[in-house]
């Protein structure tokens, strides 16, 4: 089994332990058409309840977007994306207390949230359609994560898919990595993303999955997003018939996220949260063993 290197991830409001235990990232979309949740939070005050609710199910951190990157969307602007986040932003602050991400790939977006509070920034596309996150993340001190996406959002799953689909991830996470460091980002501030779902085929996230311990090798924490997603309902689709989809794919995503720590994921981006805490509390067990008191 796997064994988790521990990082220091620092913020500008504390400092995160990674590896101790595995870190619950709880997703807040608030655009009118995200794969899984897709117009339920688009009005601020919804979307300030669902992230306080997500905060008191143990949550422990919280990552906010205001673009859908399902296959097939195709994007929005600048000035539409901050008109949805900002609103909530402020209006979360002082009022939570887990540090906050902002999922977005334009550096305007990533400039007015880090002034908003948002803490780190999530570029799924690794810096590829905005260097300049890089400056940003440099500038704040933020940490940045780095996913890697095959293709863009519109076409990503429709291929080509890569032969050789580590390889690819590997290219293109030390590819950006690469980038970020030379822009000043530091090396403690980087976390990497595989980009399960994200211009790969059903077989390659599920390799993706069994090989994370080769991606650690690149010497920087992990995180693992497989919530909800389409290859879980892909797998169990000719399974029972005695639950709806939306079930099916709760527990595949328990299935996953367990896989995924197991493995060495330091934190897991997840929609259902509550669940999803059960699930990493006791596979952390698992590989960390401590004895139970028991009763004489």
């Amino acid at each position: 089994m796997f064994r988790r290197r521990k990082f220091k991830l620092r913020l500008p409001s504390k400092t995160l332990l990674l590896g101790e235990r595995t870190l619950v990232m709880g997703v807040l979309n608030v655009t009118p058409d995200s794969f899984s949740d897709g117009g339920l939070f688009l009005n601020a005050d919804a979307a300030v309840a669902r992230a306080l609710e997500m905060e008191r199910a143990g949550a422990d951190l919280l990552d906010i977007g205001g673009e859908s990157t399902r296959p097939g969307s195709k994007g929005v602007s600048a000035k539409e994306e901050l008109q949805r986040i900002l609103p909530v932003l402020e209006k979360l602050r002082g009022k939570i207390q887990i540090p906050i991400s902002v999922d977005t790939s334009k550096s305007e977006v990533a400039e007015a949230a880090a002034a908003a509070g948002a803490e780190i920034l999530n570029d799924v596309t690794a810096l590829r359609n905005d260097p300049l996150i890089a400056e940003v993340a440099r500038r704040r001190k933020l940490p940045l994560i780095l996913m890697h996406m095959r293709g863009e959002p519109r076409t990503m799953q429709k291929g080509p898919f890569a032969k050789n689909v580590i390889r690819d991830v590997l290219t293109g996470l030390r590819r950006a990595i690469a980038f970020a460091r030379r822009a000043g980002v530091a090396k403690s501030q980087i976390i990497i993303d595989p980009g399960i779902g994200f211009g790969k085929n059903y077989a390659q996230n599920l390799e993706l999955l069994r090989r994370l311990p080769e991606l650690s090798k690149l010497g920087y924490p992990l995180l693992v997003g497989t919530s909800r997603k389409s290859f879980i309902a892909h797998i169990l689709r000719t399974q029972s018939q005695q639950s709806s989809e939306a079930d099916d794919r709760i527990w595949g995503t328990a299935a996953t996220v367990a896989a995924s720590i197991l493995q060495g994921a330091h934190i897991v981006r997840v929609h259902d949260v509550a669940e999803m805490v059960k699930v990493a509390r006791v596979a952390d067990a698992i590989l960390s063993p401590r004895p139970l008191a028991q009763k004489i």
